[in-house]
């Protein structure tokens, strides 16, 4: 189970604990779209617990966009980062 609270300081931070489900993506989604019109967007995952591989790849897609992803657990951190690498390793295949 997600649950996501939001504050705004200048930037809106959803503040999210549990976990984060391939389910949970399109409601993130929804808010975000209600949100990234005005003002700059982050995710506190300070009390995360768990995401699923839609979820990982949905934070990726944030960060890409700019969302900030504050207090982000070094687990998902370090699964990010293998998800990346593994990335660039495949796109240089392709390129060769």
């Amino acid at each position: 189970m997600l649950k996501i609270l939001r504050s705004t300081n200048g930037e809106v931070v959803f503040i999210l604990s549990g976990r984060i489900e391939a389910e949970d993506v399109v409601e993130l989604e929804r808010l975000f779209t209600l949100e990234m019109a005005d003002r700059e967007l982050a995710l506190n995952l300070k009390d995360v617990t768990l995401v699923d591989p839609e979820a990982l790849k949905f934070l990726m897609l944030c960060e890409t966009h700019g969302v900030k992803l504050e207090n982000c657990p070094e687990y998902i951190r370090e699964w990010m980062n293998r998800e990346n690498s593994r990335s660039a390793r495949e796109y240089g295949n392709r390129s060769n």
